[in-house]
Formats: C-alpha cells, structure tokens, sequence
C-alpha cells in the first residue's frame, strides 16, 4: 500500500526513548485518496514510536462497504530500502508489481514484496470484494541489506489449532504455553514475528517471547486484555524487551489481534512517503528518479507494472532538510 498523503510527514526512527513496560498507541486516522476513499487507521509510525523492531509501518482497515469507499485502487507506486507485508481477514486485492509478480492477497496468505534498490507496484481489490478488511506492514531493511534486488515471495501458512484459540505465524517463529507453536520459512533481514491469533469467546493463551524483541499487539476485532491491560479496537499495544511472556485474553465475543515483534532496530533511517533512507539525500534521490521515469515513460530504478492507468507521481518535499535525529 502507498501513503498517499498530499503532505506526507517525515518520519525519523531508530533510537527511540525506551518506553518501559507496556505502553498504548491510539490510531489516527488517514484516507487513501478522494472523499470515497477508503480510510485506514494508522499506528505506526507514531509520536514517541515509530517503530516496532524493524517495523515501520501500521495500517488497519475495514471491514470496509467496498460499494460505499470503492475499495483499494493504488496505482504504481514506488518502494526503496523496506518489505511490504500484506495480510487480509477479508475480500482480495491484486497485485502487481516491476519484478513481474502478479498475485491475489486473499485471507491467511502472506504477500511480502522487499523493494530494497528499488521497485514499484499497484494494488486492487478485485471486483468480486464486497468487504474488505485487513492490515498493510511495512518493515524497514537493515543498512546492509538497503540496496538487496527487489522480490516477492507468497506463503499460506498452516493455521495452529490451540485451546480456546487459532495462531497462524507468517513471519518469523512463535511458540505458546502449553501448546504447538510455528515457523515460517519466509525471508527477512533481521529478526522478526508477525502472526495472527484469532481467540474464542473467554478464551486465554499465553505466549512465549523471545526477551530480545520488542513486541507489538494490534486489536483486530472484539474485547482483549494484553496480561491484564484493556486493549481497544485498531490500537497498538507496545512492550519493551525483557518478557518472556505475554498473556492474552478475550472477552465474551472472542478477540482477534495481530502479533509484531522483532529486536530493537539500531539504526536511524528517514522514511518520507514511500521511501526509507538514511539520509536528505537518499529521498531526494530516489524522488528525482521516480519523477524522472514517469516523464520519460522509461523503466529505469524503479521499473514498470503491468497496469492500466498512470502510476502516482511523489509529492513535493518539504521546505526543510530531512535529517535522522534521535
């Protein structure tokens, strides 16, 4: 998904003032386009946190009337240094992108498209989606790997039938009290969960934490309380490291919640409408070069997508220079 704000804020991230314990962020919300557009509720990044180990990047929408917003219609857009992780409870959404992937996101089935140099990509909802419902991540590329060649990789993980409750992992590993756990065997570049749990009415399951994350707890739907802390609808319940577990119970319609974790990120980036960079200078790159293709109609760092309108041309930068900054 594309951060199509007219006026996209600069975001600098890395090396956060450690919030001990737990703390909550509440979401603001933000519209995808013109006044029918669909509007998601955006956590990361956020005042005080911006990022969730390598995470960066939190959107939460629906169950959206796909007839009332009309749906998810993202032209080309591009990426640099940063994973896309797609995750959908319902409808479907194409996807298309410049290394020649075309893939339907449809429910319980994992896309990731790492854009690293560079890449661009479009994203619909199919006509057949009447309700559409789901998360948009981002995940930051460690320096090292910044510059890695785009690609896309799909997984369906294999739901884990617990007491009381569903877990399915689609990045990293994660174990229960008491019960099966799971891995995915999908690529990332620094450690890193991401996994759904899906909760009965009154049911209770406790996690097993690795204490070097950083874990993130995003309410999907229902009542849930995070190791007794009320947690509600479309916020993001942060916990410092240390933990090595983490209990969450539902109330009596049941929870659904998104699981993040990953190990604090260390480095400080700049991330400005859809690029991450370590400095002024790699955004106004990257701008001037996605600019620069689409007057010229040539591929060139960003390449083509097969799609049948204009891609979205960058906002114009701020006044000012854009710096990380602890």
């Amino acid at each position: 998904m594309s951060d199509l704000q007219v006026r996209p804020g600069e975001h600098t991230s890395g090396r956060d003032a450690m919030h001990p314990g737990s703390s909550i962020i509440a979401p603001r919300e933000v519209p995808l386009g013109g006044p029918r557009a669909m509007t998601v509720r955006r956590t990361l990044p956020a005042r005080g946190r911006t990022m969730i180990g390598a995470w960066c990047f939190v959107d939460h929408y629906g169950p959206d009337d796909v007839a009332q917003t009309g749906g998810m219609v993202v032209p080309p857009h591009p990426h640099t240094a940063l994973q896309t992780v797609s995750w959908l409870f319902s409808g479907r959404v194409e996807h298309r992108d410049s290394t020649g992937a075309h893939a339907v996101v449809v429910p319980g089935q994992l896309n990731l498209m790492t854009a690293g140099h560079g890449v661009s990509h479009s994203e619909v909802s199919t006509p057949d989606t009447t309700l559409l419902h789901g998360v948009q991540l981002w995940t930051a590329l460690p320096f090292e790997h910044r510059d890695v060649p785009p690609s896309f990789q799909h997984h369906e993980p294999e739901p884990v039938e617990l007491v009381g409750a569903t877990l399915t992992v689609f990045l990293g590993s994660l174990a229960v009290a008491d019960g099966p756990g799971a891995t995915s065997p999908v690529t990332t570049y620094s450690p890193l969960l991401g996994a759904e749990v899906r909760l009965q009415p009154g049911a209770e399951v406790t996690l097993v934490l690795d204490p070097a994350f950083e874990h993130g707890v995003l309410l999907d739907r229902g009542e849930l309380h995070v190791n007794g802390c009320p947690l509600e609808r479309s916020h993001l319940l942060h916990e410092a490291p240390g933990p090595t577990t983490m209990t969450l119970t539902a109330a009596a319609e049941g929870a659904d919640a998104i699981v993040l974790g990953g190990t604090p990120f260390g480095e400080e980036i700049v991330m400005w409408w859809n690029f991450i960079g370590r400095t002024h200078e790699d955004i106004v790159t990257a701008r001037e070069q996605w600019q620069a293709e689409l007057a010229s109609a040539q591929d060139g760092r960003f390449g083509a997508v097969d799609y049948p309108g204009d891609s979205l041309p960058a906002p114009a930068l701020p006044p000012v220079r854009l710096r990380p900054r602890a």
